[in-house]
């Protein structure tokens, strides 16, 4: 058994009886515990142990590993207390529900409520679910929803580092009262240390709790065409990190595969055609069944590779099922489905999807309808799928564990370039192998292609690099936010407390580090060519001056530019006769001193870069945040009152209420009045336009394929708005947005208008998925809008919001 990165420290007796000591100390924990059908790992028992004694934490552990024991002990926590209430949040609404309805089972519906932005269910119970933006918008109004609020559950909590999203995280961590407690549920990542001197510094007492181990050992193999090898060396005989031989042979090989030939030749390489090493997926599914090894997660980064996979196995005749399942998946699919038109599952392709489903094959992907996508997880969570076919985004967070995760490539398209998967990303997939309390081990199989290199896998595999970076950074809406509560001088204060600036700051650490370290070596190299006849750094800056000035003129070569050569040339005789009448220039030991005149410019131009790079970083955060203010009090966001102090206009109270990627944007046009004449199919179409993020290439509509009426004359006001925004934004050293994005605003203006899901989709060229995650945020946007328009503009979009959510959309419970 070989798992390079496995740890497999087990409590030792002493160490068993000093946890049951502490149980002894710990009367709810003791009582949590003897709830649970299976014993606390060290890491849950030192987590649940710290929340107890009242200290906030940090949990960073492999997926599967157990982390959310914690969160289900913190809600233990605050239902023993008469009025304490606790926030579940998740990052993304599929969570959201899926915790949700876990939380129902286990303490009623009484109890428990859901906020995910288009759901609102049972707000003022004492345990509430939601999505991070939720509550990072209830921390901005001040909700009374807060009132009595003690713990603060935040899964996935890694997700700080994403692009998009990010900044939510470090929002609410700052943000929330400082009586809560915070329980942070991250994956394994690199510098879980300092993301936890981070919350020390802002939130107070929090312990650090990092687990290396997997609940469920991992085997790694590679497969070569439908021989299964071990990816190390399983023979006993080496360190447990050394690659197979049989692998390293092969590569060396080329891909060709041994096999005894004649007499004269005993082992020669048959070479194979293109596509050697990879096998038939029915044919891999079956070898996975014979050995046991399934169910199975096959990620493939691609959705429409996902759908042609599942076609390919249902092509091949295969059924993983018997007759007992699949009458069960049927009436499970019908149940769940039963609210969908007929009209709309053929458009879906529902029958294709559940003839899958009944083999027990299905793919699992953004672009699924949600409730087909939910259904997906509730069969495999049921143990009634075999094999899924999935892109990356199932290993973030849904309870789907597998016995056998199989990658077929190491690589994916990031939207410019196809780029090798990372450590972490790796580490990320590979977690769903693994069932506790099912599997004793989990499998990992790798497919063999062409060029594959199997040192260059096993460092993959063996890595656990995933580091944490904040990607924090002030918005318009967080800006008067944050000056509405705090003014402007604390809220620059606040913002310098971000993990962001916290990061920023310790790598100024590491740099004034290099600093110090460059300017000694400076001093020495300065030592080492310093003359005896004269000053040698004026010397030696007459040497880079004659040098700078010749490769310049070896460039010169147009025949326009012989003025040029020749009064070059007039410069560099000067230079000349500069450096033969100067001192240095007869020593003896001049071409020592200009190797170390040379070490010392180079190093003195790097240092100098080095202090640049400090300048920038220090104060970075506020420094945005300024600039911001500047834009918002020059458009009249916001002012100056008689005592000096900045404070928000009327415009400004407004935009408060506007959040997204264009929250200036939306305010400027709907103070501007630039959506007025605009009927409910366009208002939708136009909220469409805002959201969008186009995929590469197809951002812009064609004229002929806009909505006409008065969108298009809105639409061109509004895209000269952002263009002036743009050039403002570019003014202040910001930097800028992406121009409107078209391509939906025709599909949705049609859905607006009451179109047939056939007809939008076709015209959206999306699969039904991403429609209604788009048109879900179309929605949000709607809804933001309703709440701060006045008069008609408001009056449309409520009108909006209800001609919208309709079929799929009202169907859909996550986005």
């Amino acid at each position: 058994m070989s798992d390079a990165a496995r740890d497999t420290d087990a409590p030792s007796p002493a160490e068993r009886y000093a946890a049951q000591r502490e149980l002894r100390a710990l009367p709810r924990l003791r009582a949590f515990r003897d709830g649970l059908t299976i014993e606390l790992d060290p890491f849950q028992h030192a987590a649940c142990a710290a929340l107890e004694q009242g200290r906030s934490v940090l949990v960073a552990a492999p997926t599967g590993a157990g982390k959310t024991i914690v969160a289900e002990f913190a809600v233990f926590l605050a239902m023993f207390e008469p009025s304490a209430k606790i926030f579940y949040t998740a990052p993304m609404k599929a969570l959201s529900n899926q915790k949700y309805t876990e939380l129902v089972a286990q303490y009623g519906h009484s109890e428990v409520g859901l906020l995910t932005g288009d759901t609102n269910i049972n707000a003022r119970a004492r345990i509430v679910v939601m999505t991070t933006e939720v509550l990072r918008n209830m921390l901005y109004a001040d909700s009374d929803l807060l009132t009595d609020l003690a713990f603060v559950v935040m899964d996935e909590v890694h997700y700080l580092a994403d692009r998009f999203r990010g900044a939510v995280w470090e929002e609410v961590i700052i943000h929330l009262p400082a009586h809560v407690r915070m329980i942070s549920l991250s994956a394994t990542v690199s510098n879980a240390e300092e993301f936890g001197d981070w919350l020390q510094a802002v939130r107070g007492d929090t312990d650090v709790i990092v687990s290396e181990t997997r609940p469920v050992p991992l085997e790694q193999h590679v497969l070569v065409r439908s021989k299964l090898l071990d990816l190390f060396d399983s023979s006993g005989k080496a360190a447990t990190n050394r690659v197979n031989p049989e692998l390293v042979q092969l590569a060396k090989a080329g891909g060709h595969t041994p096999h005894r030939g004649r007499q004269h030749h005993p082992r020669r390489w048959e070479k194979r055609p293109a596509g050697e090493g990879r096998a038939d997926r029915a044919e891999i599914v079956g070898m996975l069944g014979a050995r046991n090894l399934l169910p199975a997660i096959f990620f493939i980064f691609s959705r429409a590779g996902c759908d042609q996979a599942v076609k390919q196995l249902v092509r091949s005749g295969i059924r993983l099922t018997d007759a007992a399942e699949r009458e069960e998946i049927r009436l499970i699919v019908e149940e769940r489905c039963r609210t969908l038109r007929d009209d709309d599952l053929a458009v879906l392709g529902y029958w294709e999807w559940l003839d899958g489903l009944q083999r027990g094959v299905a793919a699992h992907h953004a672009g699924l309808l949600p409730a087909f996508k939910e259904v997906v997880e509730e069969l495999f969570q049921k143990k009634l799928l075999r094999v899924v076919f999935a892109t990356e985004t199932l290993a973030l967070g849904i309870n789907m564990p597998a016995r056998t995760v199989v990658l077929e490539k190491l690589e994916k398209f990031n939207g410019e370039a196809r780029v090798p998967i990372t450590p972490g990303e790796y580490t990320q997939l590979t977690g769903r192998a693994g069932r506790r309390g099912i599997d004793t081990e989990g499998h990992s199989v790798i497919q063999w292609t062409g060029g594959l290199d199997p040192q260059a896998v096993a460092s993959l595999a063996s890595r656990r690099t995933y580091p944490l970076n904040s990607s924090f950074r002030p918005t318009y809406n967080m800006a008067v936010n944050l000056i509405e509560q705090f003014g402007r001088e604390r809220t620059r204060e606040v913002l310098e407390s971000s993990f962001a600036q916290f990061q920023a700051d310790r790598a100024v650490v590491d740099l004034a580090r290099t600093v110090r370290k460059n300017q000694e070596a400076l001093e020495g190299y300065a030592r080492a060519m310093t003359c005896h006849l004269g000053d040698y750094t004026e010397y030696a800056a007459l040497r880079r001056e004659l040098s700078d000035l010749e490769r310049g003129t070896r460039r010169v070569g147009e025949p326009g530019e012989k003025a040029d050569k020749l009064r070059r040339q007039k410069q560099i005789e000067g230079v000349r006769t500069r450096m033969r009448k100067h001192p240095c220039h007869g020593c003896a030991e001049r071409e020592a001193h200009a190797r170390w005149a040379e070490r010392w410019w180079r190093l003195s131009r790097e240092t100098e870069k080095v202090s640049r790079q400090i300048t920038g970083r220090t104060g970075a955060v506020a420094a945005v945040f300024d600039r911001i203010t500047d834009i918002l009090a020059e458009l009249g966001y916001l002012e100056t009152d008689e005592h000096g102090r900045l404070g928000l206009t009327t415009h400004g109270r407004s935009l408060r209420r506007i959040y997204g990627e264009r929250d200036l944007l939306v305010a400027e046009s709907l103070r501007r009045g630039l959506w007025r004449d605009l009927d409910v199919p366009s208002l939708g179409a136009m909220a469409s336009a805002i959201v969008y993020a186009a995929r590469r290439d197809d951002g812009q509509a064609p004229e002929y394929a806009l909505p006409r009426g008065a969108f298009r004359p809105a639409l061109e006001r509004t895209q000269e708005l952002w263009a002036s925004l743009d050039d403002l934004e570019h003014e202040h050293r910001l930097p800028g947005s992406e121009p409107l994005a078209t391509t939906l605003a025709l599909p949705m203006h049609r859905w607006a208008a009451g179109a047939s899901l056939d007809a939008v989709l076709r015209d959206a060229d999306l699969a039904a998925g991403d429609f209604v995650r788009w048109t879900k945020q179309t929605i949000d946007l709607l809804d933001q809008i309703s709440i701060v328009a006045d008069g008609p503009v408001g009056r449309t979009a409520r009108s909006a919001l209800d001609a919208i959510r309709r079929g799929i959309v009202a169907y859909s419970s996550v986005a």
